[in-house]
């Protein structure tokens, strides 16, 4: 069809062009004295011509093609039929006619400027052009609807229907099933209502633009959405009345059926979500505000402690490397098999890992477009992605990987705890060196870490397991309550709104936006740099892959794990097979690869919040 309405609009200019030169060097005495066409064409009121917006224009200018009237009188006139007489002074209004769904359908500019012999100087009113489009489509619904009373009543602010569709390049809407007809029931609204001046002038609130960009709607309809939600999916396009009004498709008793129309099955309760909900007023939405405050209070304090943790950490790492390259003594660990690998992870372990691993990249990647649509760099990721909708099934099939890891590790802490054969009881296992639960010992850590930090103290030593990976294993139970269970609400609104009220949603939102943010911000900078930037692990510390470590890292990070296991006599349990070459080179691609996309995020959530 463009090219089609291109193809037109060549053949336009060239006819325009041509007209031009034929009336430019026509025959002496090619033009016609008016008076002698009235003398004929009587039904014109010459005094309401003279008067029109074309008065000064001689009758040929129009019908060029009356050149001779003898000629004339015998064949007729053809040029009053033709658009080219209108488009050769109105070359934009012709070139847009020319492309829209009128001139495709055969309507010419004669069918709305009937009145061409009389027509005046538009006076800006828009009630004339709900006239004109009304002589041919069925506009009760406009006329009852607020846009529609406003123009009636004289306000030039409300929306005609030129507003929306064109004066003269009217477009087809096109079908349902496209981004570019979603995306016109919303930019069409955004023009006037995002207008802060107009709405000012007019009372009308804007933030409902705000509100709805930045909602789950918005965000899919603007990386690309052919199924989002726009404005006129909810307050329909021509029927828009206010929510009070009993036949508004948002008044409260409506709005299960409208929501409906995409969700299937949807409840009185779920439609009580708030669309247009502002998480940051107060007054309006108190639970909403101060989820907000208690979400962005979490990532704050989060942030600070373990940033400032992790900066103390590097300073005193480099700067304690430094002074012993300098002096030249090291402690060095007697170890007679200094690169004899020795087990600290289980196949299980290794395999949990790489399940949350890949499972999480895929969130974050996913994910990250959404919570930062407005970035510049969004669009171009969600394309790379396969759009939205593949990307939301992605991020669902990731989330449920992210289930099964977790159930598998909620069996084994129940399997460790009442089960396995270690000779202690349930409370001596929880609190025991073996287990990834706090205990008094991490108090200890704690404070010779901060001593050492603080250049008082030696570097401590360790049992099996740190204090900050114990952090990392217990962050995911509250990761999955806050983002697995804000998660599968999201996933299934129509199941939990039969028992839960809407505005939960809207909790749900924040909650697991916010929580994803201080996941993917804590893993990208202070896991890594525990895991892989500090000195004696940088580039990486394979361990996680392969399950081993010599004994001399073992002796020198996990001194008080080693000397317990030789106390029992159970060191050389311990001891492992190396593994194969193939499997290592393996794992560092997987490892770095993984690595280099944890940093794009997190470059890429730097990048949002400029943005934002």
């Amino acid at each position: 069809m463009k090219c089609r309405a291109k193809g037109l609009s060549f053949v336009l200019c060239l006819a325009t062009l041509l007209l031009s030169l034929v009336v430019a060097v026509g025959p002496a005495g090619a033009s016609v004295d008016d008076s002698k066409c009235l003398e004929c064409h009587d039904q014109i009121d010459a005094e309401a011509f003279s008067k029109s917006v074309h008065g000064k224009n001689a009758c040929n200018s129009c019908h060029f093609d009356v050149v001779d009237l003898e000629e004339h009188q015998n064949c007729g006139s053809k040029t009053q039929q033709k658009v080219e007489t209108c488009h050769r002074c109105h070359p934009v209004e012709g070139k847009e006619h020319f492309s829209s769904v009128h001139m495709l359908n055969d309507i010419k500019c004669a069918d709305c400027h009937s009145d061409i012999h009389a027509v005046k100087k538009w006076d800006g009113n828009k009630k004339s052009v709900v006239d004109k489009c009304l002589g041919c489509h069925d506009g009760e619904a406009y006329l009852a609807s607020i846009h529609g009373k406003a123009v009636e009543a004289g306000n030039n602010d409300s929306a005609s229907c030129a507003d929306c569709h064109n004066l003269h390049k009217v477009n087809e809407v096109g079908d349902p099933k496209t981004h570019a007809y979603r995306e016109f029931h919303t930019e069409i609204c955004h023009k006037c209502h995002a207008n802060t001046a107009m709405m000012a002038k007019n009372k009308v609130p804007t933030i409902s633009v705000k509100t709805y960009e930045e909602s789950y709607h918005g965000k899919v309809e603007s990386l690309g959405s052919a199924l989002a939600a726009g404005c006129a999916d909810c307050h329909t396009a021509h029927s828009v009345l206010p929510a009070a009004d009993p036949k508004s498709s948002v008044n409260p008793a409506n709005l299960a059926k409208t929501c409906g129309t995409c969700h299937k099955d949807s409840t009185i309760g779920f439609a009580q979500f708030l669309p247009h909900a502002d998480h940051k007023d107060k007054k309006e939405y108190p639970v909403l505000y101060y989820t907000f405050i208690a979400m962005t209070s979490l990532l704050v304090g989060t942030f600070s402690v373990f940033w400032f943790h992790t900066l103390l950490w590097w300073r005193r790492a480099y700067w304690a490397q430094t002074e012993k390259l300098r002096s030249g003594h090291f402690e060095l660990c007697e170890v007679q098999e200094p690169l004899r690998p020795y087990r600290r992870f289980t196949a299980f372990d290794r395999t949990l890992h790489v399940l949350m691993m890949l499972s999480f990249l895929g969130l974050v990647v996913t994910g990250l477009p959404l919570k930062f649509a407005s970035a510049p760099w969004a669009p171009a990721v969600m394309h790379l992605l396969g759009g939205p909708h593949l990307a939301g099934f992605i991020h669902r099939i990731c989330a449920g990987i992210t289930f099964l890891y977790f159930g598998l590790c909620v069996g084994y802490v129940v399997y460790f705890l009442l089960f396995k054969p270690t000779g202690q009881g349930v409370l001596q296992k929880l609190f025991g060196p073996d287990s990834l639960f706090p205990n008094l010992r991490d108090l200890e850590d704690i404070k010779g870490m901060i001593a050492w930090f603080l250049g008082r103290g030696k570097e401590p030593h360790f049992d099996r397991w740190t204090y900050w990976e114990k952090f990392d294993f217990l962050a995911v139970f509250w990761g999955m309550f806050a983002i697995g269970g804000s998660g599968v609400m999201l996933w299934f609104p129509e199941l939990f709104g039969r028992f839960l009220p809407g505005w939960v949603f809207n909790v749900a939102i924040i909650v697991h936006s916010d929580e994803a943010l201080l996941a993917s911000g804590f893993i990208f900078t202070v896991h890594f740099f525990n895991t892989h930037f500090r000195p004696g692990k940088f580039p990486m510390d394979m361990v996680i892959f392969t399950g081993t470590l010599p004994k001399q890292e073992l002796c020198e990070e996990r001194k008080d794990w080693c000397d317990r296991l030789e106390k029992a006599g159970v060191l050389d349990e311990y001891v492992a097979k190396p593994s194969h070459p193939l499997w290592d080179l393996g794992s560092q691609i997987l490892g770095f690869t993984a690595l280099s996309v944890g940093l794009i995020c997190i470059g890429l959530v730097a990048w949002g919040f400029l943005a934002h």
